[in-house]
């Protein structure tokens, strides 16, 4: 591809992804959706004025690592720790249901590959923490009880997430579900999670002092660009994905995170604000190319609308997607109607399930309807579920105190 047409495709992808992000946000929907929608206005299934390449995909992948990056910096673990022993129960059976009945379904009842079942089901244990933080801040509920119950949930949920990722990508990558191989991965990714932090702590105190002392401005951006590539390159070294690496460097950054066995560097939470306010606009930069390139993957030309298997995986899907998210909540002690609130919290599945059917489209797993059923599913959830909480809070939150 010559220069001046990939730029005119680069210009199309973040006028489209921005445009249309700005609609879906006054419309109350979360921009992720617009930028969706904008790779399908623009990709095969309407105009077809781009189609993905390599330096796009290459783009997207960047836009990934700093995508994760970005959750790993606002996962606040002391949510985790505060909510404690409700929000575990939450996160991991809103992680196992999802994940044992989405499998179970594709592989026994579609009668779909192994990987691609397993990456079904991963799927679908996904929560998007960011939409659910910004739905029940906007009832003003993030700091009640159910809402430290749900946020708790979800941090955990995103690195129950990642690591199943990880394991994915490596059956993805051997064409096999190995045991010895998934041990090998989650032993790599334990020790990588131990030294990364650690690692990523010390680094970020050098370009802290770094930041004291010289004046010229873009240090910050650069300096934290260059630990996130470094360690997607690690990630990548110790066999797992690279979105990993940039997951792993936004915790360690984040403001509220402790290092393992009591190692104590001294933590600036003013210098952890500095870097996600110089660090965002770089990530606002590349996370749409990804979410558009999500939507250029997606030819609705090519999908059999009238297919019985297309519309039967896809709304057994939805059911599963919604239902199974409950399956922690509904086991924890308190009032059913919050318990009932925690389950719908959970139900969003945003960018991060965008991530693991990337992830599925880009190693070959989906055929293009499984892929398109999948979407259907993540957009459903995301879409609908800040609405329903909304409406439940209007009717019931007299209940809930």
């Amino acid at each position: 591809m010559e220069a001046h047409t990939f730029l005119l495709q680069l210009l199309a992808i973040l006028v489209s992804a921005r445009i249309l992000a700005e609609v879906a946000t006054s419309l109350g929907a979360p921009g992720v959706i617009g930028e969706l929608v904008a790779g399908i206005l623009i990709g095969p299934s309407l105009f077809g004025w781009v189609e993905t390449n390599d330096v796009i995909l290459l783009l997207a992948e960047i836009g990934v690592i700093l995508l994760l990056f970005e959750v790993g910096l606002e996962t606040d673990l002391g949510k985790l720790l505060d909510a404690g022993r409700k929000a575990f129960i939450v996160a991991v059976g809103g992680f196992i249901g999802p994940l044992i009945a989405g499998f179970a379904v594709s592989y026994i009842l579609f009668e779909l590959p192994l990987i691609a079942s397993l990456f079904i089901g991963g799927t679908l244990t996904a929560t998007s923490i960011g939409i659910t933080v910004r739905t029940l801040a906007s009832v003003n509920r993030q700091n009640s009880i159910e809402g430290q119950i749900t946020l708790g949930a979800a941090v955990l949920d995103d690195i129950l997430g990642v690591v199943l990722l990880a394991l994915l990508y490596e059956f993805s990558v051997t064409g096999e579900v190995n045991l010895m191989n998934a041990v090998k991965v989650l032993a790599y990714i334990s020790v990588f999670f131990m030294l990364a932090p650690v690692l990523a702590k010390s680094m970020s105190q050098l370009i802290r002092r770094l930041d004291e002392h010289i004046a010229n401005p873009g240090l910050i951006p650069v300096t934290i660009v260059s630990l996130v590539i470094f360690f997607a390159w690690l990630a990548h070294w110790f066999g797992a994905p690279e979105l990993l690496g940039g997951f792993a460097a936004g915790v360690a950054l984040s403001r509220r995170f402790f290092l393992p066995f009591g190692i104590a560097i001294r933590t600036s939470s003013e210098f952890s604000a500095k870097i996600e306010s110089q660090m965002k606009p770089i990530v606002q930069l590349f996370t749409p190319i990804f979410f558009v390139t999500v939507g250029l993957s997606l030819d609705l030309r090519a999908i059999d609308w009238s297919s019985m298997f297309f519309w039967g995986l896809s709304l057994t899907l939805v059911v599963i997607a919604i239902c199974a998210k409950f399956t922690g909540a509904l086991f924890i002690s308190e009032p059913f109607a919050r318990r009932f609130v925690v389950g719908m919290a959970m139900v969003p599945r945003g960018e991060v399930g965008l991530v693991f059917a990337g992830l599925g489209i880009a190693a070959g797993v989906f055929s293009s309807d499984v892929y398109t059923a999948l979407i259907m599913v993540i957009t459903y959830t995301t879409l609908l579920s800040p609405f329903w909480i909304r409406l439940y809070y209007r009717y019931f939150g007299r209940f809930l105190g």
